[in-house]
């Protein structure tokens, strides 16, 4: 019902703006252009919030140490590291990740897959592969995760603990 009125009101701000430049003055009674318009974004905002419970991007997307453990051990998952390389080379790496850094996730997926593997050493992820991306703490890998479910990547998950957490938890063993 929102997304009605947010269609009804987008064909109408034209025409609400139309007035406002060409006949000033109130477009409807009581009502100003300027008002109007603020309702109409209302309306889509709610219709767009109603929609975004619908999409296909996961509803549960953050792993633990424990579960990236395990899905590293059986090699359920293709793990991603966003962090510039001289990040892995200061700080460490999580064994068995690839690093493919922000700035080229968005390409990086889109490329063959054997051209991923010769520029990142790993294998490319399939779009219906079980990947984790991470970072230092969360932040980058939540960018990644998003721009990997924009691609249509379907099972993405973020490690929102990231390189921090990993080695906390590896350093108490």
């Amino acid at each position: 019902m929102a997304l009605r009125r947010c269609v009804r009101f987008a064909g109408l701000a034209p025409r609400l703006l139309w007035n406002s430049t060409v006949l000033p003055g109130p477009s409807a009674p009581g009502r100003t252009c300027a008002s109007s318009l603020v309702i109409a974004n209302r309306c889509c905002k709610a219709a767009e919030q109603q929609l975004r419970r619908f999409s296909a991007a996961p509803s549960s997307t953050s792993v633990s140490y424990e579960q990236l453990k395990r899905l590293l051990a059986g090699r359920e998952a293709v793990v991603i590291d966003v962090r510039e390389p001289w990040e892995l080379r200061e700080y460490g790496l999580i064994p068995g990740s690839i690093n493919v850094p922000l700035g080229q996730v968005n390409t990086a997926l889109q490329l063959a897959p054997e051209e991923f593997h010769e520029k990142y050493g790993g294998g490319m992820p399939q779009q219906t592969d079980n990947v984790v991306f991470t970072c230092l703490a969360g932040v980058r890998s939540q960018k990644a995760l998003d721009t990997a479910v924009s691609l249509g990547y379907k099972d993405v998950h973020n490690y929102l603990g990231g390189w921090q957490d990993w080695e906390k938890n590896e350093q108490q063993k």
